[in-house]
């Protein structure tokens, strides 16, 4: 028995470009070595808040702003990589 599985889903979904604003405030147990170097504190920080709160992290404020603007205001390279999404498989 041949079994068919259609490349398009009968729902595709919608990809869109969006402006995303992200405030977080928190306090964090961390060695202070790491505060010296910009990326790796922003990816210590990132990686501990995705790990969530614990004895080590306290969340005192979070705002997530996220707004769909026009496609032409995102970058040429954006726009090919929304071309390709649309026209692959998974859409």
């Amino acid at each position: 028995m041949e079994s068919r599985s259609p490349k398009h889903s009968s729902n595709p979904l919608k990809v869109g470009v969006y402006d995303c604003e992200i405030h977080l405030k928190f306090r964090l147990i961390e060695e202070q070595g790491v505060l010296g170097d910009r990326e790796h504190l922003l990816e210590t920080l990132l990686d501990a808040f995705a790990c969530g709160a614990d004895e080590y992290l306290e969340q005192v404020e979070v705002q997530v702003e996220a707004q769909e603007v026009s496609e032409v205001e995102a970058s040429p390279q954006m726009r090919r990589q929304l071309i390709r999404l649309r026209n692959s498989d998974l859409f």
